[in-house]
């Protein structure tokens, strides 16, 4: 077994750090207006190349952003859509045991991507002072329909549904394709919702809204390909697999059997980020689906507490998965981001960073 040469490495991560002292402060005086949006991207700017030297330091070949700029790791880049804002509503996404703030989407025009999103620019910053591998997170464009449905799209702009998730999936092709020619030769889409869709709780809702969600997979499946069709040469693009992550608590549960074949099988991604950090997400077996041209990187390790994993238990996780698909088809990583939003995960800064470097020091006792 040896090193990747390309991503996804041999230890990787999904993408949201902890977000430091410096920005959180930065953006509470940006809230009340006591500094401009300028001081803030100056103090972002600071920080992002700190934390990008920090990835590097542990000997992560993939670096991130760790999304400082973002408040959300979904709603930040959806919003920057043509035809797409973000509204208050009457409650937040409930969790377990805890709320979000009421914040979502409303599909007021026509969609589409613009070259001048302001995420283009995040991502030539982190490429300009990285010299690892700079990764690129964006929400899959299944996150503009799942959370809101038909409700939250005007029937005036799409009385038929058939045109929004076309209109979707080009203007993700112009998103992917405006990435790579930026440079961007790793990108993530951020999955949830295809994991939720093996909740039945999660099924419910949506038979109760009016949606099928075994219709809804193959719909899913094709909005993915459709973004995946702009990419540019040499590009990989990851998946990441998630049944959510809010201050440490989570939504969903329920084994990936019920999606695996469409997923490994019909979506045209290059590797799977895949949450394996509790018994919520099933066991192994789906893995024996995966196609010899893909990767899984098994997210066996938690980010939702601080308490460090043994390099035995990982291994042995690890040897669990291999009975399952080739060793060399798998890399490791933690299951999730340490911040899907702002307010960020119930763990020290301190224990992100021995989590990420344990991650390191088991792919190479592993891999080479």
């Amino acid at each position: 077994m040896t090193r990747r040469a390309r991503p996804p490495f041999r230890a990787d991560q999904v993408g949201s750090l902890l977000r430091s002292a410096p920005v959180k402060a930065a953006r509470t005086r940006r809230l009340a207006g006591e500094i401009t949006d300028a001081e803030l991207a100056a103090v972002e700017d600071a920080e992002i190349r700190k934390l990008v030297a920090k990835q590097e330091s542990i000997g992560l070949q993939a670096v991130t952003d760790g999304e400082f700029r973002r408040s959300w790791w979904h709603y930040d880049f959806l919003k920057g859509l043509d035809g797409v804002e973000l509204v208050s509503v009457t409650q937040g996404l409930q969790f377990k045991g805890t709320q979000t703030k009421a914040e979502g989407l409303h599909v007021h025009g026509k969609i589409d991507f613009s070259p001048t999103h302001p995420m283009i620019g995040h991502f030539k910053y982190l490429k300009s002072v990285a010299k690892a591998v700079p990764k690129m997170t964006i929400p899959s464009p299944t996150a503009l329909h799942f959370r809101g449905g038909r409700k939250a799209i005007e029937t005036s702009v799409y009385p038929d549904m058939a045109p929004f998730f076309a209109d979707l999936g080009k203007a993700y092709a112009k998103a992917v394709r405006a990435f790579g020619e930026a440079g961007c030769t790793y990108l993530q889409l951020d999955e949830v919702f295809v994991a939720y869709l093996c909740d039945e709780q999660q099924r419910q809702m949506l038979r109760d809204r009016g949606e099928d969600p075994d219709a809804l997979l193959h719909v899913y499946a094709d909005l993915v390909n459709a973004a995946c069709a702009g990419r540019t040469p040499g590009m990989t693009i990851s998946m990441h697999l998630c049944r959510g992550n809010f201050r440490s608590t989570w939504m969903a549960q329920g084994g990936y059997e019920r999606v695996a074949d469409i997923l490994f099988n019909s979506m045209n991604v290059d590797a799977y980020f895949m949450e394996y950090d509790s018994e919520r997400a099933g066991g192994f077996e789906p893995l024996r689906l995966l196609p010899r041209n893909k990767l899984a990187v098994l997210g066996v390790m938690t980010s939702k507490t601080g308490a460090l994993e043994s390099k035995d238990q990982l291994k042995r996780r690890i040897e669990e998965a291999a009975t399952f698909t080739s060793l060399d088809q798998l890399c490791l990583s933690p299951q999730c981001g340490f911040a899907s939003t702002e307010e960020g995960n119930l763990l020290a800064e301190e224990e992100q960073w021995a989590k990420l470097a344990r991650c390191v020091e088991v792919a190479r006792d592993i891999w080479g």
